[in-house]
């Protein structure tokens, strides 16, 4: 299996640097087996019915690009360097790993100013990454974080436009409650709280798990055989009413349907003893053409990037000639693609 079977040609004005407005206006490409719809998202009840069950990643993505200045005095005199800070993840001692440019610029013991409030200082490095400790915690590093940060938007973006202010709604969901992502669950950025609710007043159920996305989901692969490729790992948890809601739908004939392959990847790596159960962890699951799906009927995602692992998650699913089948239609008929393009709800045959 290489790489090259995951991979098409793209047209570069399909690569969408803002939402739709408003969510629910996002176009909806709707795969079930042979056939192909085009719809928009605010349609989503016509293609679910009462008993199904869409899973939500519930995780929230936090400010965590930051722009700072490190000072330095020395012999020759006081010197300052702008430094670009990615926060990545929390660890265990208390500091954050962070992705940090011009890291050469920065040593050990020295510490980078982001406001008035908020400071930083590096305590180490591994891997290519720092480790930070700042100078506040708890609920005083929150607000200053939230009041200094801006949103991680995705490097195709990025490369566009900085992160503005509109993007600390839009690069959320509406549902987003527990804290700790760097980039958002994109599939879900397409709900509002009118269309959560009109879909639950016609009978399809809701279950929430959280799985924290890491800036690992952006790595290329790098290697042509695509089954050596090693995956990073991202905490989540799926509970113990969460997995029971999902054996409730499976008993009762309904549709298991994660929106987004972060909660697919969750609840298939809590399946993975053939039936799903309470789990929490680091999950590393790779899913490619062969993967057999636990609990899994069908998917809503947005368009991903060529070559991908969630390219070859959507193979997987719906089979790697039905997916060039989906993408030479989206590509088509403009569909946009990534983060905040549009959507697609797939069911496999």
């Amino acid at each position: 299996m290489k790489l090259s079977d995951f991979d098409f040609d793209l047209p570069e004005h399909l690569i969408a640097t803002r939402p739709a407005v408003p969510r629910t206006a996002a176009r909806l490409l709707v795969a079930h087996g042979a056939q192909i719809t085009d719809a928009v998202v605010s349609d989503l009840s016509r293609f679910l019915r009462a008993g199904d069950r869409l899973v939500l990643n519930d995780t929230k993505v936090i400010p965590a690009r930051l722009t700072g200045v490190r000072h330095r005095t020395s012999a020759q005199g006081k010197t300052e360097a702008r430094i670009e800070v990615t926060l990545l993840e929390p660890r265990s001692n208390g500091t954050w790993a962070a992705l940090i440019k011009p890291l050469k610029k920065v040593k050990p013991g020295e510490d980078i100013c982001f406001t008035d409030d908020l400071s930083a200082r590096l305590e180490g490095t591994a891997d290519g990454q720092g480790h930070l400790a700042f100078n506040l915690k708890g609920d005083d590093f929150d607000a200053a974080l939230n009041a200094a940060g801006a949103m991680p938007l995705p490097p195709y973006i990025a490369a566009k436009r900085p992160a503005d202010a509109r993007d600390k709604t839009d690069y959320q969901t509406v549902f987003a409650r527990n804290k700790g992502a760097v980039a958002a669950p994109t599939a879900s950025l397409h709900f509002d709280r009118d269309l959560l609710a009109a879909l639950s007043d016609m009978g399809v159920d809701f279950t929430h798990v959280t799985l924290h996305v890491g800036a690992g989901t952006f790595l290329p692969v790098k290697v042509d055989d695509v089954t050596t490729h090693k995956m990073h790992a991202e905490w989540g948890q799926v509970s113990a009413q969460a997995a029971g809601e999902i054996i409730k739908t499976k008993e009762a004939g309904g549709r298991v349907i994660p929106v987004g392959t972060t909660a697919l990847r969750l609840i298939e790596t809590a399946a993975r003893g053939a039936r799903i159960a309470a789990w929490q962890g680091d999950t590393d699951i790779f899913i490619y053409p062969g993967f057999r799906f636990q609990v899994t009927d069908g998917l809503m995602t947005n368009f991903h990037l060529p070559k991908s692992t969630l390219m070859m998650l959507v193979s997987a699913l719906m089979g790697q000639d039905r997916v060039h089948e989906i993408y030479d239609h989206a590509i088509s008929q403009s569909y946009r693609f990534f983060s905040y393009g549009d959507a697609s709800l797939l069911f496999p045959k």
